[in-house]
């Protein structure tokens, strides 16, 4: 009953706990403004299926995706093994699905087994290839600090969690070889794919009680991992793990490079032309052109700051950043990432106001000179292997920039006189736009 008691307030409170988290992610997503993304739901699910389940974007890059591949098939098949997990954990029960699903249980336990050591494999790998290897796109300067502590950190728990599966299989096996089993009193085989080898090898010869602690630090292990790691999610980039479907789902479907106007600037556009137009409501607040801070930005530009998982794929394609600038797309997500999080912070400690804090996303976290280094190619675009859009949220800094500043370079504000006193970008006036043919 003990173990009943402690294992029920473990899982409410490590659930409540996350629930808690996940409306605070809500919430600062939410303070975005509002865009539409509910058009052509069936265009939507299939690009969901193909991009965020099927990882179809992955599978440019073949090595890492095939390692990405053992690691999430692993997560989503080993769910089942935590059902089993949290069902015995309530009624106080062990392997409580074996005895109704037979061979097709030590086959599904065998198939986790299986999927557990190639998830190993591709851990290992990710490890090496960030530590050792050093991969160029996963060494730049704004992964230093707590991005590579938290990349490193999860990985190692990956490797944590699998060998606690393999602590409490293994040392299960060898206690119902002896008979010594919770699961039976007689003795056999679960004929695990992996831990009927690997059990007796580790195992092998020790004693009744001390199997039975190793196999109730596996077990309590496997389950402190998965609440540990699932109340970390809305602290770690790996939140990306729940956030690529909708992400994916709410992707923009207008065509590459096309661009949107500025509601507040067609509003003032017909007004000029028209001044019997209506005027729109208005709260009091000035309009604001572009984005200066988070609360500028959309609802899904927010979204796809929480869903990046800074793994530089967009950074890696970027012309720009390959030839020296000072642009990255990956750290335009992890800063926007970072300002929204300080804001909910500040709300948090202000009873859910937000207190100004003389901060503000372009130029506390974001320079105009990473701004205006973008030649706005889409390259981060197309390579996001869960459909982030970096450049939406360039594109409207720079117009705060133009718009509000007056801080275009200089070659843009000349193009910009030339637009207005000639109708052109060129010096020329147009009267003499037609002298070339006379040349």
């Amino acid at each position: 009953m003990i173990s009943i008691v402690v294992f029920i307030v473990v899982f409410v409170a490590g659930t409540a706990f996350f629930t808690l988290n996940v409306f605070k992610v809500r919430r600062n997503i939410l303070l975005g403004k509002e865009i539409d993304r509910k058009d052509n739901p069936s265009e939507r699910l299939k690009l969901m299926t193909l991009v965020a389940l099927g990882q179809k974007k992955m599978f440019e890059r073949p090595i890492p995706a095939v390692l990405h591949l053992f690691l999430y098939v692993a997560f989503i098949i080993t769910q089942i093994e935590l059902i089993e997990i949290v069902c015995d954990g309530v009624l106080g029960s062990h392997r409580m699905f074996r005895p109704s699903l037979g061979g097709f249980y030590t086959f599904l336990v065998s198939f986790i087994e299986i999927l557990s050591v190639l998830a190993f494999i591709g851990t290992i790998a990710f490890l090496s290839r960030r530590n050792l290897l050093k991969v160029p796109r996963l060494v730049k300067s704004e992964l230093n600090g707590w991005p590579k502590l938290d990349a490193n950190f999860i990985l190692l728990g990956e490797i944590t969690l699998i060998c606690f599966i393999f602590m409490m299989n293994g040392a299960d096996e060898v206690l119902y070889n002896n008979g010594w089993s919770h699961a039976s009193e007689s003795k056999g085989s679960f004929g695990l794919a992996i831990s009927s080898h690997l059990g007796p090898l580790l195992f092998g010869g020790m004693s009744e009680s001390t199997l039975h602690i190793i196999e109730r630090i596996g077990w309590w292990g496997h389950l402190s991992m998965v609440f540990g790691f699932l109340n970390y999610l809305p602290y770690s980039k790996h939140f990306h793990i729940l956030l690529a479907f909708p992400n994916v789902y709410f992707s923009n479907l207008l065509a590459k490079g096309k661009f949107t106007n500025l509601e507040s600037v067609t509003n003032e556009v017909k007004l000029m032309f028209d001044p019997s137009a209506a005027v729109p409501p208005s709260d009091g607040a000035p309009m604001r052109f572009g984005v200066k801070d988070v609360t500028d930005l959309t609802w899904k530009q927010l979204l796809d700051s929480y869903t990046c998982t800074e793994c530089g794929r967009c950074t890696s394609s970027c012309p720009q950043n390959i030839t020296g600038k000072l642009l990255s797309p990956r750290k335009i997500m992890m800063d926007t990432r970072d300002r929204l999080m300080e804001v909910g912070k500040n709300m948090d400690a202000n009873n859910g106001e937000f207190k100004d804090d003389g901060k503000s996303l372009l130029g506390d976290y974001i320079s105009s000179e990473e701004l205006w280094a973008c030649n706005t190619c889409n390259a981060c675009v197309q390579q996001c292997p869960v459909n982030i859009d970096p450049l939406s949220i360039i594109l409207d800094m720079r117009r705060y920039l133009v718009m509000e500043q007056s801080a275009a370079p200089t070659e843009l504000n000349m193009m910009f006189t030339n637009i207005e006193n000639n109708g052109a970008p060129w010096q020329f006036s147009q009267a003499d736009r037609l002298k070339w043919k006379d040349e």
